[in-house]
């Protein structure tokens, strides 16, 4: 069912209907079966309506919380599994990929720009971008 806000061009009257969907109201209307109650007449219109928002602002915050958590699972999986090298992340990941550094049998993570990771990947060492959210953070 579909509730639209309606408007009589002819007596300015606004008043509500349901339909079963927008093909209906269409067909109605093209029948000549819309009247105003008011006045009778059949020049009626759609008006502008607000949407049906009821639930999705609380279905936003549930999908919004769980994209948090999974987040959160998986920075606590690299937190554990790789070495944090903080903003000497293009270094460290060069020294690594040419054969110059400690970190060869772990991973690392840490801190670079957009354009150091595309420098990166131009010299053809694997990085990936993933968000990170900090303790502080909800």
């Amino acid at each position: 069912m579909i509730k639209y806000k309606l408007h009589c061009k002819n007596c300015l009257e606004d008043f509500d209907s349901w339909f079963s969907s927008s093909k209906e109201f269409e067909k109605v209307k093209n029948m000549k079966h819309l009247n105003c109650h008011i006045c009778n007449s059949s020049n009626i219109e759609k008006t502008l309506m607000t949407p049906n928002l009821k639930n999705t602002k609380k279905n936003n915050y549930k999908k919004l919380a769980n994209i948090k958590n999974k987040i959160k699972e998986y920075q606590k999986f690299i937190q554990k599994n790789f070495e944090y090298v903080g903003d000497n992340f293009t270094y460290e990941a060069r020294s690594i990929h040419y054969n110059e550094r400690k970190y060869k049998n772990k991973g690392i993570y840490g801190s670079a720009s957009i354009k150091d990771v595309k420098e990166l990947k131009e010299e053809g060492i694997n990085t990936e971008m993933i968000p990170w959210i900090n303790e502080d953070q909800n």
